[in-house]
C-alpha cells in the first residue's frame, strides 16, 4: 500500500458504516457496549454529521466522525446558536497496519474541508494528554491548541484506557487560522528543544529514569512564571501502563496538577517537541505560551 492508493470520502452504505464498528474495536480495544453503533452513526450522518472514511480498495481502514454543536462564550447570555457553531470530532481511528502512513492526517484534512464548505471555523475534540503520539499529531502536526483540562472525562473504561482515570485535553482546531493553514500546506517545521531553551523557555518538570528504563516524574516542579514553559510527558505512556500501572498513575496525578494550574494561570498549549538524548532515550514535551504574551 502506498499513500496514493488510499481514498478518503464519506461513508455511503450501511455496510461501510458497519465496518466502522470493527475499526473502533480494533483501534481502541472497545467492547460492543463502548463503540458507537452503525445505526447511530448513520442517523447522525443523515442529520448533518461528518462521517468520513479512508479506503484501501473496498476495505475501510480508518474513519473520522464529527457532529455539529455549539461553543459556549463566557459572559454571554444572549448566545445565538448560529454564531457559536462548531464541530465536535467524536472519534477517529486507523487500523494498526495503516498507522504512521499519513492516513489519520488525511482524514483530519478531509474533516477540515467539510467544515470549510459549511462555514464552520472551530473543531474541538478530546484526547489523553499523556499519549505522546497523539500530542505530536494533534498539537504539532495539525496545529490544535489547548487550554482546557477535563478530569476523568469518560469515567471508567476498558481497553487502552483501562486502569486509569480518563483525564483529557479538550483541544481547539481553528481551521481558518494561519497556524493551521501552515500545517495544511506543509509549511510548518517541528520545533527544537535547544532553540526554545535558548530563547528563554523553562522546563517545568525534567523527568528521570528508573532501573527499568522508564521515565519517572520529579517530586517537585518549577512554578516560576515565564512566557514560554515546557512540560515533559512520557514518550511511550502505553509502555508504562503495561509495565508499571502505579507509575502511570503517578504521571497522571503529576501532570494533572501542572496543567490545571497553568491553564488557570492563563497558559495555552501551542506546540509539541520531541528529542532523543545522548543515551538514545526519547523525550516528549508540550510547549505552553501565556495568552498575554
Amino acid at each position: 500500500m502506498i499513500e496514493s492508493d488510499i481514498v478518503v470520502r464519506p461513508l455511503e452504505t450501511m455496510a461501510e458504516i458497519a465496518a466502522a464498528e470493527d475499526v473502533q474495536r480494533v483501534t481502541w480495544g472497545m467492547t460492543d457496549q463502548e463503540i458507537i453503533p452503525a445505526h447511530a452513526l448513520h442517523a447522525m450522518q443523515h442529520s448533518g454529521a461528518a462521517l468520513l472514511g479512508a479506503f484501501d480498495g473496498n476495505q475501510l481502514v480508518g474513519f473520522a466522525f464529527g457532529v455539529l454543536g455549539t461553543e459556549d462564550i463566557p459572559g454571554r447570555i444572549d448566545q445565538v446558536a448560529a454564531a457559536r457553531l462548531k464541530m465536535y470530532s467524536v472519534i477517529a481511528g486507523v487500523l494498526p497496519a495503516y498507522q504512521h502512513r499519513n492516513v489519520g492526517y488525511r482524514l483530519k484534512m478531509a474533516q477540515r474541508d467539510f467544515c470549510l464548505r459549511i462555514g464552520v471555523r472551530l473543531v474541538t475534540w478530546t484526547y489523553d494528554p499523556l499519549e505522546s503520539p497523539n500530542g505530536r499529531f494533534n498539537i504539532g502536526k495539525l496545529g490544535a491548541v489547548c487550554h482546557r483540562y477535563l478530569r476523568h472525562f469518560h469515567g471508567d473504561m476498558t481497553g487502552l484506557n483501562q486502569g486509569l482515570q480518563t483525564d483529557r485535553f479538550e483541544v481547539e482546531w481553528w481551521v481558518t487560522s494561519q497556524r493551521v493553514k501552515a500545517r495544511a500546506t506543509q509549511k510548518w517545521r517541528p520545533l527544537r528543544l535547544e532553540a526554545l531553551m535558548a530563547g528563554g523557555a523553562l522546563l517545568v518538570n525534567e523527568a528521570g529514569f528508573n532501573s527499568a528504563g522508564l521515565p519517572v516524574p520529579p517530586a517537585n516542579y518549577i512554578s516560576q512564571p515565564s512566557n514560554l514553559m515546557l512540560v515533559e510527558i512520557p514518550a511511550s505512556f502505553q509502555t508504562i501502563k503495561r509495565q508499571d500501572l502505579a507509575l502511570a498513575q503517578r504521571w497522571r496525578a503529576h501532570t494533572r496538577d501542572i496543567f490545571e494550574g497553568m491553564f488557570d494561570s492563563g497558559f495555552l498549549v501551542t506546540d509539541f517537541v520531541a528529542r532523543e538524548d545522548e543515551d538514545g532515550r526519547q523525550h516528549s514535551y508540550y510547549l505552553l505560551t501565556h495568552q498575554d504574551s
